[in-house]
């Protein structure tokens, strides 16, 4: 039996108004892809995406209705949804009133004070909306207004009072807080890295190890995987970039014996806690796969007994104070929990869906108990977290812990349960085509609607940026894209056949620095792959880090970009995530593991000589710099790649643990699920002997690594 072909209208160049409906609302009707060919997108992508943001395009009568509201939707309110400004800048802002009649307008500053505002001489010509004559005064918002959030008020003569949140944010950001020109740091997937301590998966604890042990040796900061919360019941997500929700941790990272009511309990409940930790300890000294499912279970049997024991009055007071802080978003968090560990074996029943439901209040009610539980993990989960940020910064760290912020959320988990609405709905976020995915990829995360973010004044980037920055230095934002455009794909449609939907880039980038400023904190944008040049130029503009990669960094002739080539204010690295490290590469075990993965699409001669280019290429430029001799060894090699990083001005240069140690295996492999164990696998050596925590002051090979970085800092060195 065939398949029948697709409609037409599928694939149907759109029409004139179709390209301004979708131009209004930030859709993209056409681009160019990663070959340098132009492309036009389909009417029926244009329509499906449209429809995701509560657009109707489905005929072309439709369409015109919806230009005809486009032009008047303005007009209906007295002021904007949100309205986020500059610092230091002027900005107008349009009121609109019935014509005719008198406004005032003032800014209602967070610290109590008050400012009016004066109105522009500039008329514009008033215009009938639904039967009424409204006119538009523009106002203007001063260049001298304090950054913060604050709230415009209008009120007009005979009316009642309007209300808009408004976002003074930093025209720039600081240069990162290290105690030179330049720091360093080493990169870590947290979850990876055990101690004998451990329950089988690095947590908190071995956090505040690490990040003693890298102050100790010069270091700034520690970046680690994304913490965001995953499943607290069923099969755990491995990936750290689909979780649940960005804005709360992972329980999983908590050590229960480091929970101050441990302490306290007596010998049958602390002989439970010890027990449990047991069956999953004897897996440290184990290079198997990292079984989240098996941890969890053992630690969360025993954070119930240290739950149940209580707590004195000061520190209920503190989660109390905590609770009350994190607000109603802790809560519904909380409560997504508590109905996910009932329901997630069984399914959950429809009339859950809807937060707002009276089921859900019910629920609400009877997991009371359930509730408290899970919000009390996330007060022990934020302390230790706060240990560990403490511990960096007494260790001499500029920065500290620098937190990985993933680019999205699981479509079925409880940031789009919570806040449904400001999801598009039937879309999931990918990448079009590019030379190394070429037919697109499709991540399966919902994306943020722009006009849900405009009326909620941009909350759910708000408390979530506020959460994570709380016990953080700096974060990485993972593909900082995203706060410009992202890929839409509409629901059974291939990854290529998505387009994409810009964002209000100058409201999320501001949105997010005012958050990082009041944390004190640095911002890496995650800026690799195909970027418009003027973006790299406005984030440098605002003070945010980009990203340089040694291995993707090259000329136009296709050899090693030269150090002097290189931005200044990025976080350059050798390697990726995303890559086998630096031992492997050499060894093309890339090229090996996509060939037995069949992810290849070209011959697989081709792929293993350019690979062999690329090193050929890579050791001819290092011994360019005189950093190699004539035979160098894979030590050799690895130390005289970082030491080239560090010949670049790049502000932050990072050092993966997995080159320090000697690792070969990729932590993960783009395309593939079960194929490969991503986000799994222990840290290891060359040998794929497990390195635990203890192990690496006494490292030869990451000593010998962190010297060579250090020789090549010089005067940068905060040691020397």
């Amino acid at each position: 039996m065939t398949s029948s072909p697709a409609p037409a209208a599928d694939t149907t160049i759109p029409s004139p108004e179709l390209r301004r409906l979708a131009d209004s609302f930030g859709v993209a009707t056409e681009f160019w892809d990663y070959t340098g060919e132009h492309r036009v997108v389909s009417a029926g992508t244009i329509r499906a995406v449209l429809a995701a943001l509560g657009v109707p395009a489905g005929t072309e009568d439709a369409v015109r209705g919806s230009l005809a509201e486009v032009e008047v939707a303005p007009w209906r309110a007295v002021l904007p949804p949100s309205v986020v400004v500059r610092e230091g800048r002027e900005q107008d802002v349009a009121v609109h009133v019935p014509d005719g009649s008198e406004v005032a307008v003032v800014v209602e500053l967070e610290d109590g004070g008050t400012r009016r505002l004066g109105q522009k001489d500039l008329w514009v010509p008033p215009r009938e909306v639904d039967g009424v004559l409204t006119g538009r005064a523009t106002f203007v918002l001063p260049a001298d207004l304090p950054a913060g959030w604050h709230e415009l008020v209008a009120r007009v003569d005979g009316g009642a009072e309007s209300r808009s949140p408004l976002a003074v944010t930093p025209d720039r950001l600081p240069r990162p807080a290290v105690a030179t020109a330049r720091g360093w740091g080493l990169m870590a997937q947290l979850y990876s890295v055990r101690s004998a301590r451990s329950w089988g998966i690095g947590d908190l604890s071995d956090l505040a190890e690490l990040t003693s042990f890298s102050g100790d040796l010069g270091a700034d900061f520690l970046l680690i995987n994304p913490l965001h919360a995953a499943e607290p019941s069923g099969r755990m997500t491995p990936s750290p970039y689909l979780p649940v929700t960005r804005r709360f941790v992972n329980p999983i990272y908590v050590r229960p014996e480091e929970v101050r009511e441990v302490a306290y309990l007596p010998g049958p409940q602390r002989a439970l806690v010890e027990w449990a930790a047991e069956e999953v300890r004897g897996t440290n000294a184990t290079n198997a796969p990292i079984d989240r499912d098996a941890v969890w279970a053992a630690k969360r049997e025993a954070l119930e007994v240290v739950f149940a024991a209580g707590r004195s009055r000061s520190r209920q007071r503190a989660l109390d104070r905590f609770r009350a802080e994190e607000g109603q978003g802790l809560e519904d968090f909380a409560l997504w929990c508590a109905l996910h560990e009932k329901y997630a074996a069984t399914g959950w029943p429809e009339e859950l869906g809807d937060i707002r439901s009276p089921y859900v209040a019910r629920a609400r009610r009877e997991l009371a108990g359930r509730v408290d539980f899970y919000i009390w993990l996330q007060w022990v989960a934020d302390e230790q977290l706060a240990r560990a940020q403490q511990v960096a910064k007494d260790s001499g760290m500029g920065l500290g812990v620098m937190h990985d912020l993933a680019v999205g959320v699981h479509p079925g988990g409880a940031d789009s349960w919570i806040d449904r609405e400001a999801f598009a709905q039937g879309i999931g976020v990918g990448a079009p085509p590019d030379m190394y995915n070429q037919q697109g990829q499709n991540w399966s995360q919902p994306p943020w609607r722009p006009d849900a973010l405009a009326r909620t004044s941009y909350a759910p980037l708000r408390e979530m940026a506020r959460t994570v920055l709380r016990h953080a230095g700096a974060v990485r934002v993972d593909h900082i894209l995203g706060l410009f455009r992202l890929w839409w794909i509409p629901d059974g449609m291939g990854a290529e056949e998505g387009t994409y939907v810009r964002y209000d880039h100058e409201a999320m980038v501001g949105v997010l620095l005012l958050e990082a400023a009041r944390a004190g904190a640095a911002v890496v944008g995650e800026d690799l792959g195909t970027v418009e040049p003027w973006v790299r130029d406005y984030l440098e503009d605002r003070g945010v880090l980009g990203t340089s990669v040694l291995w993707f960094e090259k000329d136009d002739a296709g050899h090693p970009l030269q150090p002097d080539a290189y931005r200044n204010l990025v976080l350059a690295t050798v390697d990726t995530h995303d890559l086998p490290p630096v031992a492997g590469y050499l060894a093309e075990e890339h090229v090996d593991l996509r060939e037995r993965l069949g992810l290849l699409t070209e011959p697989v001669e081709k792929v293993r000589g350019e690979a062999r280019t690329e090193r050929e290429r890579m050791v001819a430029r290092l011994r360019e710099h005189g950093l190699v001799g004539d035979e160098p060894t894979e030590r050799e090699l690895v130390e005289a790649l970082h030491a080239y990083v560090l010949r670049t001005p790049a502000v932050l240069v990072g050092v993966s643990l997995t080159d320090a140690v000697g690792e070969r295996r990729a932590q993960n492999q783009p395309g593939t699920d079960t194929e490969y164990p991503n986000w799994k696998l222990p840290l290891a050596d060359g040998a794929e002997q497990v390195v635990m925590v203890e192990d690496l002051p006494g490292s030869a090979r990451l000593l010998s690594l962190v010297a060579a970085v250090r020789a090549a800092l010089g005067d940068d060195d905060r040691l020397a």
